[in-house]
């Protein structure tokens, strides 16, 4: 139990669980972190809790500013004493989705910034972000800091405008489900698994079990429809069209000036630019609040 926790904590990267196991994955990509709860048995701590205030904390200012950091979840479980088994950073579509609809609802506020620096982590997590921008009545506006990829590109394909340095790292349009293979190690240290399960497939991805040619390629096949569905979602929310998103979809990753030849991003900037940007769009200087 503490020996996985280690591994994942370590690699700061995602899981994604099938058939009731876990694969540590060792790129970051479009994944599910449900198998937390599976592995590990212990909720965590979140990082962008909602307010219990329903003005969604916007007083005196016009401007809601969100941010997406660390690792993207769907949501993020906890104990009720609050502590955590994250030692990094991490964000949920969940409460990401409620900042969006409290600033949609304030009439004080007039644009949504979202800040992102984020390697990625869930693909529903960043499906469910780019459907609550796409339904925003008011402009949303992202820059990209360090890192904007694989899920967290997604959440933010469909803004209104994408601002990130010429020095950011954009895109890594792929996915996967890697894992580690504990069996030759295993051997060596004299334990035997036993198999007791009532599907075929149900063990599938244990890593103390081979992987066989049917099990990978029921994997492969999820991985290539997640795939799809990806650059599909990149190719309508940036209007690019598919077939130029399938090329460069290789799960590789471009600096700023590339990501705006590719159409990945609208404009080198940083918040100075988005303040500007944004001043014009809504006719007065923006005062933003950061939730």
């Amino acid at each position: 139990m503490q020996k996985i926790k280690k591994i994942l904590i370590k690699i700061k990267e995602k899981t994604f669980k099938i058939g009731g196991y876990v694969f540590v994955v060792l790129v970051l990509g479009l994944v599910s972190y449900s198998s937390f709860l599976i592995i590990l048995n212990e909720p965590s701590d979140i990082a962008n809790e909602p307010s219990d205030d329903k003005s969604g904390g916007f007083e005196d200012c016009n401007v809601a500013g969100i941010n997406l950091h660390g690792g993207l979840m769907t949501y993020i479980p906890q104990h009720a004493e609050g502590d955590t088994d994250f030692d990094y950073d991490v964000s949920a579509s969940e409460d990401i989705m409620w900042m969006i609809d409290q600033a949609n609802e304030d009439p004080n506020i007039k644009a949504i910034i979202l800040e992102v620096d984020s390697g990625g982590g869930s693909g529903v997590a960043g499906e469910e972000i780019s459907n609550a921008v796409e339904n925003s009545e008011k402009p949303v506006v992202a820059f990209i800091r360090d890192i904007g990829l694989s899920a967290s590109y997604w959440a933010i394909s469909g803004v209104d405008k994408i601002f990130a340095s010429k020095n950011s790292d954009i895109g890594s349009i792929g996915v996967t489900m890697s894992y580690l293979d504990n069996v030759v190690r295993n051997k060596k240290e004299g334990y035997t698994y036993e198999q007791l399960s009532s599907g075929k497939y149900k063990d599938s991805g244990n890593p103390d079990k081979p992987l066989n040619d049917e099990e990978r390629a029921i994997f492969l096949r999820d991985v290539n429809i997640m795939h799809q569905n990806f650059i599909e979602a990149v190719s309508k929310n940036r209007k690019i069209p598919i077939k130029k998103v399938r090329e460069f979809s290789d799960g590789s990753t471009v600096m700023g000036e590339q990501a705006i030849e590719l159409g990945l991003i609208d404009q080198i900037g940083g918040i100075n630019e988005v303040e500007k940007y944004i001043e014009g769009q809504i006719g007065e200087k923006p005062e933003i609040c950061w939730q």
